[in-house]
């Protein structure tokens, strides 16, 4: 039997519960506080998790898992939430508009509408999307309705358990640069000082009406504008096109843009297409994950499709699989990065990428005559580059489209990859032929992570603690030649927990925290030229054994 819960965290509970707006929620506790009161060490152990602490408000907005308490995403934390964006928002601007988006996951449908009766309440202008829809679209309304904020609920592409709260801006409120894209420091500690500050909810004002509920015009606009931004009509063949929404919202509003970009080719994985919160065909609902696209690519090799198209549930990222002689190939984020960047890419235009992401889109800016820009990791920097024409980061986040969206979005992006393939296509070639032409003008450059996940999030800091005090001497059989701390505000940029090291032959790696989730995420890249005439398929198997080496190296020195 384990140890009784102390007086502290006993006390939390019952507080909780007795202020907790969801009689669900309060039953959930209750039963929890008299199976541990009763010697239960697993209801002591789950309530001690429950109240470690509240669930913390950053630039990320919220996310956690579903569940009563104050560490978890419930009706109670989103109420404070919408109340302290309240309070925050009116201190700035009489009447703030803000739009509230939801997705389908767990508890979403209750968190938006009791985010619209919050924000209601404390005086703002609330404008609710008519139904679950894709993370872009709130991103898109925000700019598109001159709103000062948008809210959306969604995790993305977090397990089945997690729910969250992204909070994004409005010109008032952030500048032009920032419109529509999500909160940056100090915005985030300010909101969640307001968030501190909330009192008892059962003393909170919540709105029973007023706001708007907005109709399938908003969902028209954003379609009329991504077309016309990506301008789908470039002659080629039409290729056959799967897509797969990931048990997400995103499947009917992608099949709609690909249907007005002339592609009529397209095939829907159908035990994936509808939203699903339990995600019951992929253990984990991120495209990158394993086995994420087993089923999607089966389909692609049964009817001979020409690209593969998935998205995450929210819709936010792009994945994409392409057919070579020795089956399907998903294409990592940074080659699609790449690509892409290569097709938007002119004399003049700004391309992005995150610090994490290949060096292979520098590259190409200097080619082309395009301008090259780096930024710290998460959209909530890529997406406030200046003049921004292209922006992405390695974990299949792509914004195609700034002046329509100015966040990562799988929706345009998927349109984009289309469109390049019907191109490609009616030249006979493809998507891989094109990587190849990009591997002989600025190298090959291969990247792959190493991701160390950990029970306890004092490992985190400590193992990067320890490589600030001790970097490896080499990586790869490569001797390290800098090694950089990001603290110190590197390249221009904000500081930030990570550490950059480079060797003498190119290798470059960059170790820092995940922002979501716990663990510690370390981006490796070998970077290779290819002289003119050489063999192609030879250059990129050497590179391809300096990366093992690395890889082997890294996973040493974080172990």
């Amino acid at each position: 039997m384990s140890a009784p819960l102390n007086d502290r965290v006993s006390a939390s509970v019952e507080a909780w519960i007795e202020d907790d707006p969801d009689e669900r929620d309060r039953t959930e506790l209750q039963t929890l506080l008299d199976a541990s009161r009763a010697g239960s060490a697993e209801a002591t152990a789950e309530l001690r998790d429950r109240f470690r602490g509240p669930l913390e408000f950053g630039t990320a907005g919220l996310r956690g898992r579903v569940g009563a308490g104050e560490h978890r995403m419930n009706r109670a934390v989103v109420q404070r939430a919408a109340a302290g964006l309240g309070a925050w928002l009116t201190e700035r601007f009489p009447r703030p508009r803000v739009v509230v988006g939801l997705d389908a996951r767990h508890g979403s449908r209750e968190f938006a509408d009791d985010s619209a009766a919050v924000l209601t309440a404390a005086g703002c202008e609330v404008l609710l999307l008519p139904r679950p829809l894709p993370t872009p679209v709130l991103a898109f309304a925000v700019r598109h309705l001159d709103a000062d904020a948008g809210v959306m609920v969604t995790a993305s592409h977090n397990p089945a358990a997690d729910n969250g709260y992204k909070v994004y801006l409005g010109a008032r409120a952030t500048g032009t640069e920032g419109r529509g894209v999500q909160i940056v420091p100090p915005v985030d500690a300010e909101i969640a000082e307001r968030i501190a500050a909330v009192g008892r909810l059962r003393d909170l004002p919540r709105a029973d009406g007023g706001w708007t509920v907005l109709g399938d015009d908003v969902v028209a606009d954003y379609l009329s504008a991504i077309g016309s931004a990506v301008g789908a009509g470039t002659p080629g063949r039409d290729p056959r096109i799967v897509v797969t929404a990931m048990h997400g919202v995103g499947g009917p509003v992608l099949l709609e843009v690909l249907r007005r970009g002339g592609f009529t080719d397209v095939h829907s994985v159908t035990e994936q297409a509808d939203p699903d919160p339990a995600f019951p065909t992929v253990p984990f609902p991120n495209p990158e994950e394993p086995g994420a696209l087993d089923r999607a690519v089966a389909l692609a090799q049964h009817i001979g499709a020409d690209v593969v198209l998935a998205v995450d549930p929210d819709a936010d990222r792009c994945c994409v699989a392409v057919p070579t002689p020795d089956g399907f190939r998903q294409l990592t984020g940074d080659e699609l990065g790449r690509l892409l960047g290569q097709e938007l890419a002119t004399p003049g235009a700004v391309l992005a990428c995150s610090v994490v992401s290949s060096q292979a889109l520098q590259r190409v800016a200097a080619r082309t005559g395009a301008r090259f820009t780096s930024a710290l990791t998460g959209f909530k920097w890529i997406a406030r580059v200046p003049e921004l024409t292209f922006g992405y980061e390695e974990a299949i986040g792509y914004c195609v489209a700034p002046e329509v969206v100015r966040d990562k979005d799988g929706i345009s992006a998927s349109l984009l990859v289309a469109t390049v393939v019907r191109r490609e296509l009616g030249a006979g070639r493809t998507l891989p032929d094109v990587l190849d032409d990009l591997d002989r003008a600025d190298g090959v450059h291969l990247t792959a992570p190493v991701t160390v996940r950990v029970d306890d999030l004092a490992v985190i800091p400590a193992t990067m603690a320890r490589l600030r005090a001790e970097p490896p001497a080499a990586l790869g059989g490569s001797p390290v030649t800098s090694a950089e701390d990001l603290a110190d505000g590197l390249d221009g940029l904000p500081p930030t927990d990570g550490l950059r090291f480079r060797t003498a032959d190119g290798t470059r790696v960059v170790v820092r925290p995940s922002g979501t989730e716990p663990k510690l995420k370390c981006y490796c890249e070998v970077v290779a030229d290819v002289p003119a005439g050489a063999d192609l398929a030879a250059v990129r198997a050497g590179a391809r054994e300096r990366l093992d080496a690395v890889l082997a190296d890294v996973r040493a020195a974080t172990a």
